[in-house]
Protein backbone atom coordinates (compact mmCIF):
# COMPACT_ATOMS: atom_id res chain seq x y z
CA UNK A 1 0.00 0.00 0.00
CA UNK A 2 1.17 3.52 -0.45
CA UNK A 3 0.29 7.11 -0.37
CA UNK A 4 1.03 9.68 -2.47
CA UNK A 5 1.05 12.90 0.02
CA UNK A 6 0.72 15.58 -3.20
CA UNK A 7 -2.81 16.84 -3.49
CA UNK A 8 -5.12 16.47 -6.22
CA UNK A 9 -7.84 19.01 -7.07
CA UNK A 10 -10.94 19.29 -8.49
CA UNK A 11 -12.74 22.49 -10.85
CA UNK A 12 -14.23 23.72 -7.29
CA UNK A 13 -11.04 23.53 -5.45
CA UNK A 14 -9.43 26.75 -7.51
CA UNK A 15 -10.61 29.91 -9.12
CA UNK A 16 -9.05 31.52 -11.84
CA UNK A 17 -6.98 35.06 -11.36
CA UNK A 18 -8.00 38.09 -13.27
CA UNK A 19 -5.11 40.23 -15.22
CA UNK A 20 -4.76 43.51 -16.64
CA UNK A 21 -6.07 43.30 -20.54
CA UNK A 22 -5.87 45.19 -23.46
CA UNK A 23 -9.19 43.23 -24.91
CA UNK A 24 -12.27 45.80 -25.08
CA UNK A 25 -14.76 43.41 -26.06
CA UNK A 26 -15.58 39.62 -25.79
CA UNK A 27 -16.18 39.56 -29.27
CA UNK A 28 -12.68 39.76 -30.16
CA UNK A 29 -12.02 36.25 -28.81
CA UNK A 30 -11.30 33.63 -31.09
CA UNK A 31 -12.63 29.90 -29.70
CA UNK A 32 -11.73 27.97 -32.89
CA UNK A 33 -8.39 25.86 -32.67
CA UNK A 34 -5.90 23.66 -34.86
CA UNK A 35 -4.66 20.64 -34.58
CA UNK A 36 -1.87 18.52 -36.09
CA UNK A 37 -2.25 15.02 -34.75
CA UNK A 38 0.47 12.46 -33.77
CA UNK A 39 -0.52 9.25 -35.23
CA UNK A 40 -3.09 10.37 -37.64
CA UNK A 41 -1.33 13.22 -38.78
CA UNK A 42 -3.77 15.09 -40.00
CA UNK A 43 -4.28 18.77 -39.49
CA UNK A 44 -7.26 20.28 -39.47
CA UNK A 45 -9.51 23.08 -37.89
CA UNK A 46 -11.01 21.76 -35.08
CA UNK A 47 -13.37 24.27 -34.27
CA UNK A 48 -14.53 25.20 -31.13
CA UNK A 49 -13.09 22.13 -29.75
CA UNK A 50 -16.14 20.90 -26.99
CA UNK A 51 -17.74 17.31 -27.48
CA UNK A 52 -21.27 16.20 -26.94
CA UNK A 53 -20.34 12.72 -25.03
CA UNK A 54 -21.29 9.56 -26.47
CA UNK A 55 -24.48 8.91 -24.44
CA UNK A 56 -27.80 7.28 -25.70
CA UNK A 57 -29.81 10.47 -24.51
CA UNK A 58 -27.12 13.44 -25.10
CA UNK A 59 -25.33 12.85 -27.78
CA UNK A 60 -28.15 11.86 -30.67
CA UNK A 61 -28.11 12.87 -34.65
CA UNK A 62 -30.48 15.52 -34.21
CA UNK A 63 -28.34 17.14 -31.11
CA UNK A 64 -25.26 16.78 -33.71
CA UNK A 65 -26.98 18.69 -35.93
CA UNK A 66 -27.53 21.83 -33.80
CA UNK A 67 -24.23 21.55 -32.22
CA UNK A 68 -22.56 21.30 -35.79
CA UNK A 69 -24.21 24.74 -36.58
CA UNK A 70 -21.76 26.61 -33.42
CA UNK A 71 -19.00 24.26 -35.12
CA UNK A 72 -19.18 21.62 -31.69
CA UNK A 73 -18.23 18.17 -31.69
CA UNK A 74 -21.01 15.28 -31.14
CA UNK A 75 -19.23 11.73 -30.40
CA UNK A 76 -22.42 10.09 -31.82
CA UNK A 77 -23.63 7.04 -29.63
CA UNK A 78 -22.96 3.76 -30.75
CA UNK A 79 -26.62 2.46 -30.58
CA UNK A 80 -28.19 3.55 -33.62
CA UNK A 81 -28.51 0.71 -36.78
CA UNK A 82 -25.99 0.31 -39.13
CA UNK A 83 -28.77 1.87 -41.86
CA UNK A 84 -29.27 4.98 -39.95
CA UNK A 85 -25.31 5.32 -39.35
CA UNK A 86 -24.77 4.96 -43.20
CA UNK A 87 -27.58 7.30 -44.12
CA UNK A 88 -25.83 10.02 -41.46
CA UNK A 89 -22.33 9.74 -42.19
CA UNK A 90 -23.25 9.72 -46.00
CA UNK A 91 -25.73 12.20 -46.36
CA UNK A 92 -25.73 14.70 -43.46
CA UNK A 93 -23.30 17.01 -43.46
CA UNK A 94 -23.87 17.45 -39.21
CA UNK A 95 -21.60 14.24 -39.46
CA UNK A 96 -18.56 16.18 -40.36
CA UNK A 97 -18.29 17.21 -36.71
CA UNK A 98 -19.22 13.46 -35.24
CA UNK A 99 -17.16 10.98 -33.98
CA UNK A 100 -17.99 7.68 -34.85
CA UNK A 101 -18.09 5.85 -31.17
CA UNK A 102 -17.60 2.39 -30.55
CA UNK A 103 -16.12 -0.04 -27.45
CA UNK A 104 -14.24 -3.09 -27.33
CA UNK A 105 -17.04 -5.97 -27.76
CA UNK A 106 -17.03 -8.78 -30.70
CA UNK A 107 -20.54 -6.49 -31.77
CA UNK A 108 -18.76 -3.48 -32.00
CA UNK A 109 -16.00 -4.98 -34.06
CA UNK A 110 -18.70 -6.38 -36.13
CA UNK A 111 -20.53 -2.94 -36.82
CA UNK A 112 -17.43 -0.93 -37.72
CA UNK A 113 -16.90 -3.80 -40.05
CA UNK A 114 -20.24 -3.76 -41.78
CA UNK A 115 -20.11 0.30 -42.15
CA UNK A 116 -16.43 -0.50 -43.78
CA UNK A 117 -17.94 -3.25 -46.33
CA UNK A 118 -20.52 -0.40 -47.39
CA UNK A 119 -17.94 2.71 -47.87
CA UNK A 120 -18.49 4.80 -44.87
CA UNK A 121 -16.02 6.97 -44.41
CA UNK A 122 -15.05 7.36 -40.66
CA UNK A 123 -12.59 9.99 -40.29
CA UNK A 124 -12.86 10.48 -36.74
CA UNK A 125 -13.53 7.59 -34.12
CA UNK A 126 -14.26 7.22 -30.57
CA UNK A 127 -13.09 4.13 -28.42
CA UNK A 128 -15.06 4.32 -25.53
CA UNK A 129 -14.90 2.28 -22.01
CA UNK A 130 -14.81 2.61 -18.67
CA UNK A 131 -11.89 1.50 -17.34
CA UNK A 132 -9.23 2.20 -19.92
CA UNK A 133 -6.13 0.80 -18.23
CA UNK A 134 -6.28 -2.95 -19.67
CA UNK A 135 -4.03 -4.58 -22.02
CA UNK A 136 -7.24 -5.44 -23.87
CA UNK A 137 -7.94 -2.20 -24.68
CA UNK A 138 -4.57 -0.90 -26.13
CA UNK A 139 -4.16 -3.87 -28.59
CA UNK A 140 -8.01 -2.82 -29.63
CA UNK A 141 -6.75 0.87 -29.91
CA UNK A 142 -3.67 -0.47 -31.68
CA UNK A 143 -5.70 -2.45 -34.18
CA UNK A 144 -8.24 0.76 -34.88
CA UNK A 145 -5.19 2.27 -36.06
CA UNK A 146 -4.07 -0.47 -38.32
CA UNK A 147 -7.74 -0.85 -39.72
CA UNK A 148 -8.48 3.23 -39.86
CA UNK A 149 -4.64 4.55 -40.74
CA UNK A 150 -6.20 8.11 -41.76
CA UNK A 151 -8.98 8.83 -38.35
CA UNK A 152 -8.35 11.20 -35.72
CA UNK A 153 -8.78 8.16 -32.79
CA UNK A 154 -10.05 9.21 -29.27
CA UNK A 155 -9.85 6.58 -26.74
CA UNK A 156 -10.14 6.68 -23.36
CA UNK A 157 -10.92 7.04 -20.29
CA UNK A 158 -7.82 6.83 -18.34
CA UNK A 159 -6.90 9.49 -15.39
CA UNK A 160 -2.86 9.30 -15.38
CA UNK A 161 0.48 10.55 -17.30
CA UNK A 162 1.90 6.93 -17.98
CA UNK A 163 -1.34 5.52 -19.39
CA UNK A 164 -1.61 8.58 -21.49
CA UNK A 165 1.83 7.99 -22.72
CA UNK A 166 1.21 4.36 -23.13
CA UNK A 167 -2.30 4.98 -25.61
CA UNK A 168 -0.65 7.52 -27.62
CA UNK A 169 3.00 5.52 -28.31
CA UNK A 170 1.67 2.08 -28.18
CA UNK A 171 -2.08 2.66 -29.14
CA UNK A 172 -1.60 4.79 -32.00
CA UNK A 173 -4.30 6.98 -30.41
CA UNK A 174 -4.63 11.06 -31.13
CA UNK A 175 -6.94 12.10 -28.60
CA UNK A 176 -6.38 10.42 -24.78
CA UNK A 177 -9.71 10.90 -23.19
CA UNK A 178 -9.32 11.67 -19.49
CA UNK A 179 -11.13 11.81 -16.62
CA UNK A 180 -12.19 8.41 -14.03
CA UNK A 181 -15.65 9.10 -12.06
CA UNK A 182 -16.03 12.80 -12.11
CA UNK A 183 -19.01 12.48 -14.64
CA UNK A 184 -22.41 13.53 -13.15
CA UNK A 185 -24.03 9.92 -14.36
CA UNK A 186 -21.34 8.57 -12.96
CA UNK A 187 -20.79 6.64 -9.30
CA UNK A 188 -17.62 5.09 -10.12
CA UNK A 189 -16.18 7.28 -6.86
CA UNK A 190 -18.73 6.10 -4.68
CA UNK A 191 -19.49 2.49 -5.77
CA UNK A 192 -14.98 1.34 -6.44
CA UNK A 193 -13.37 4.27 -4.63
CA UNK A 194 -11.53 4.97 -8.02
CA UNK A 195 -10.98 7.86 -9.17
CA UNK A 196 -8.95 10.79 -9.90
CA UNK A 197 -9.68 14.79 -9.12
CA UNK A 198 -10.38 15.72 -12.56
CA UNK A 199 -8.73 19.89 -12.69
CA UNK A 200 -5.25 17.74 -11.48
CA UNK A 201 -6.10 15.01 -13.72
CA UNK A 202 -6.50 17.82 -16.89
CA UNK A 203 -3.10 18.95 -15.85
CA UNK A 204 -1.06 16.12 -15.62
CA UNK A 205 -2.60 14.12 -18.65
CA UNK A 206 -2.39 17.13 -20.45
CA UNK A 207 1.59 17.97 -19.60
CA UNK A 208 1.90 13.99 -20.52
CA UNK A 209 0.78 14.16 -24.08
CA UNK A 210 1.99 17.75 -24.93
CA UNK A 211 5.29 16.48 -24.77
CA UNK A 212 4.94 13.49 -26.80
CA UNK A 213 2.78 15.79 -29.47
CA UNK A 214 -0.38 13.96 -28.48
CA UNK A 215 -3.58 15.86 -27.48
CA UNK A 216 -6.29 14.74 -24.40
CA UNK A 217 -9.54 15.57 -24.00
CA UNK A 218 -10.88 16.02 -20.22
CA UNK A 219 -14.38 14.05 -19.65
CA UNK A 220 -16.24 14.72 -16.77
CA UNK A 221 -16.92 16.98 -13.76
CA UNK A 222 -17.81 19.95 -16.15
CA UNK A 223 -21.15 21.04 -14.54
CA UNK A 224 -21.18 24.89 -14.81
CA UNK A 225 -19.64 27.11 -17.81
CA UNK A 226 -16.65 27.81 -15.50
CA UNK A 227 -15.31 24.47 -14.97
CA UNK A 228 -15.15 24.10 -18.74
CA UNK A 229 -13.12 27.23 -18.50
CA UNK A 230 -11.13 25.51 -15.72
CA UNK A 231 -10.33 22.59 -17.72
CA UNK A 232 -9.15 24.60 -20.99
CA UNK A 233 -7.12 26.51 -18.46
CA UNK A 234 -5.46 23.32 -16.64
CA UNK A 235 -4.63 22.32 -20.64
CA UNK A 236 -7.21 20.17 -22.12
CA UNK A 237 -7.10 20.15 -25.78
CA UNK A 238 -10.79 19.15 -26.24
CA UNK A 239 -14.16 19.16 -23.24
CA UNK A 240 -16.11 16.33 -23.19
CA UNK A 241 -19.95 16.96 -21.92
CA UNK A 242 -22.60 14.92 -21.18
CA UNK A 243 -24.79 15.93 -18.33
CA UNK A 244 -24.40 19.07 -19.02
CA UNK A 245 -26.15 19.02 -22.57
CA UNK A 246 -29.15 16.69 -20.47
CA UNK A 247 -32.55 18.62 -20.67
CA UNK A 248 -32.93 19.79 -24.26
CA UNK A 249 -35.29 19.30 -27.01
CA UNK A 250 -32.35 17.42 -29.19
CA UNK A 251 -31.78 14.67 -26.86
CA UNK A 252 -33.28 11.54 -26.86
CA UNK A 253 -34.51 11.03 -23.25
CA UNK A 254 -37.60 10.08 -21.79
CA UNK A 255 -39.58 13.66 -20.84
CA UNK A 256 -41.89 13.98 -18.14
CA UNK A 257 -45.00 15.92 -19.11
CA UNK A 258 -47.69 17.78 -16.86
CA UNK A 259 -51.32 17.86 -17.73
CA UNK A 260 -50.73 20.21 -20.63
CA UNK A 261 -48.44 18.04 -22.11
CA UNK A 262 -45.64 20.62 -21.65
CA UNK A 263 -42.55 18.96 -20.90
CA UNK A 264 -40.97 19.33 -17.28
CA UNK A 265 -37.65 16.83 -16.88
CA UNK A 266 -35.94 14.41 -18.30
CA UNK A 267 -34.41 10.89 -17.29
CA UNK A 268 -30.58 11.02 -17.83
CA UNK A 269 -28.68 8.30 -16.14
CA UNK A 270 -24.89 6.74 -16.83
CA UNK A 271 -24.01 4.30 -19.37
CA UNK A 272 -22.78 1.91 -16.77
CA UNK A 273 -25.99 2.30 -15.00
CA UNK A 274 -28.62 -0.69 -14.35
CA UNK A 275 -31.02 1.23 -16.82
CA UNK A 276 -28.59 1.56 -19.52
CA UNK A 277 -27.43 -2.00 -18.61
CA UNK A 278 -30.98 -3.26 -18.96
CA UNK A 279 -32.11 -1.19 -22.27
CA UNK A 280 -28.90 -2.17 -23.98
CA UNK A 281 -27.54 -5.76 -22.93
CA UNK A 282 -30.70 -7.37 -20.82
CA UNK A 283 -30.34 -6.31 -17.79
CA UNK A 284 -26.64 -6.15 -15.58
CA UNK A 285 -24.56 -9.26 -14.80
CA UNK A 286 -24.50 -10.42 -11.36
CA UNK A 287 -20.88 -10.05 -11.21
CA UNK A 288 -20.76 -6.73 -11.35
CA UNK A 289 -21.99 -3.80 -10.03
CA UNK A 290 -24.12 -0.66 -11.20
CA UNK A 291 -21.36 2.40 -11.48
CA UNK A 292 -24.05 5.14 -12.86
CA UNK A 293 -26.86 7.01 -11.51
CA UNK A 294 -30.38 7.97 -12.76
CA UNK A 295 -32.04 11.08 -12.08
CA UNK A 296 -34.49 13.42 -13.13
CA UNK A 297 -32.80 16.92 -14.85
CA UNK A 298 -35.22 20.23 -15.34
CA UNK A 299 -36.48 20.72 -18.78
CA UNK A 300 -33.72 23.59 -20.55
CA UNK A 301 -35.72 23.91 -24.28
CA UNK A 302 -33.67 23.90 -27.51
CA UNK A 303 -29.81 23.67 -26.90
CA UNK A 304 -29.30 27.10 -28.71
CA UNK A 305 -29.56 29.37 -25.44
CA UNK A 306 -27.38 26.77 -23.15
CA UNK A 307 -24.65 27.02 -25.99
CA UNK A 308 -24.89 30.47 -26.06
CA UNK A 309 -23.78 30.69 -22.43
CA UNK A 310 -21.02 28.16 -22.75
CA UNK A 311 -19.48 29.80 -25.61
CA UNK A 312 -19.99 33.34 -23.76
CA UNK A 313 -18.42 32.27 -20.59
CA UNK A 314 -15.35 30.97 -22.49
CA UNK A 315 -15.17 34.35 -23.80
CA UNK A 316 -15.33 36.50 -20.72
CA UNK A 317 -12.83 34.02 -19.53
CA UNK A 318 -10.45 34.62 -22.03
CA UNK A 319 -11.02 38.72 -21.93
CA UNK A 320 -10.80 38.45 -17.70
CA UNK A 321 -6.57 36.80 -17.99
CA UNK A 322 -6.04 39.39 -21.10
CA UNK A 323 -5.94 36.45 -24.29
CA UNK A 324 -7.72 37.06 -27.61
CA UNK A 325 -7.07 33.16 -28.59
CA UNK A 326 -8.91 30.01 -26.47
CA UNK A 327 -5.60 28.68 -27.77
CA UNK A 328 -3.25 30.54 -25.15
CA UNK A 329 -6.23 30.30 -22.01
CA UNK A 330 -3.70 27.85 -20.44
CA UNK A 331 -0.51 29.90 -20.84
CA UNK A 332 -2.45 33.04 -19.16
CA UNK A 333 -3.95 31.23 -16.46
CA UNK A 334 -2.87 31.41 -12.69
CA UNK A 335 -4.93 29.36 -10.73
CA UNK A 336 -5.69 30.17 -7.11
CA UNK A 337 -6.77 27.90 -4.09
CA UNK A 338 -9.76 28.53 -2.62
CA UNK A 339 -12.26 26.74 0.11
CA UNK A 340 -14.54 24.55 -1.38
CA UNK A 341 -16.67 26.35 -3.93
CA UNK A 342 -20.49 25.45 -3.11
CA UNK A 343 -22.11 26.53 -6.08
CA UNK A 344 -25.19 24.67 -7.65
CA UNK A 345 -25.61 26.93 -10.52
CA UNK A 346 -26.57 24.93 -13.48
CA UNK A 347 -26.93 26.01 -16.92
Amino acid sequence: MKIEQDIKLDFNDVLIKPKRSSLSSRSQVNLNREYTFLNSRKTFNAGVPIIAANMDTIATIEMARALSKHNIWTALHKFYSVEILEKFFKEDPASEKCFYSLGISEDDNRKVRELQRLGVKLPFICIDVANGYSQKFVEECKSARDNFPDSVILAGNVCTAEMVQELLIAGGVDIVKAGIGGGSGCTTRHTTGIGYPQLSCCSECADAAHGLGGHICSDGGCRIPGDVAKAFAAGADFVMLGGFFAGHDECGGEFSCDAEGNKKSMVFYGMSSEVAMKKYYGGKASYRASEGRTTLVPYKGPVDKTIEQLLGGLRSACTYVGTDKLKNLSKCTTFIRVNRVHDNMSV
